[in-house]
């Protein structure tokens, strides 16, 4: 379903915009554009909050078994 939706050509999406201009007209389009904006830019903020916080568990994960690794070296050579 995805790949059909991502293939769509030049004149599909001016259809759509032409449908979209219909229905809500030219003083709510900028309206739409700003609210969509607003989702995006939210989306990518939040998306960026996530991918930070698991970098930042992820580096603790790792110094917590190379510290382990170190201790398990150190055993064995004595």
């Amino acid at each position: 379903m995805i790949p059909l939706f991502l293939n769509l050509g030049m004149s599909e999406v001016l259809m759509i915009l032409f449908v979209i201009l219909l229905l809500f007209g030219s003083k709510g389009l900028p309206n739409i554009a700003r609210t969509l904006g607003k989702g995006i830019n939210e989306f990518k903020r939040a998306s960026e909050s996530v991918q930070k916080d698991i970098l930042s568990n992820t580096g603790e994960i790792t110094h917590q078994v190379k510290r382990e690794i170190e201790e398990v070296k150190k055993e064995l050579e004595e």
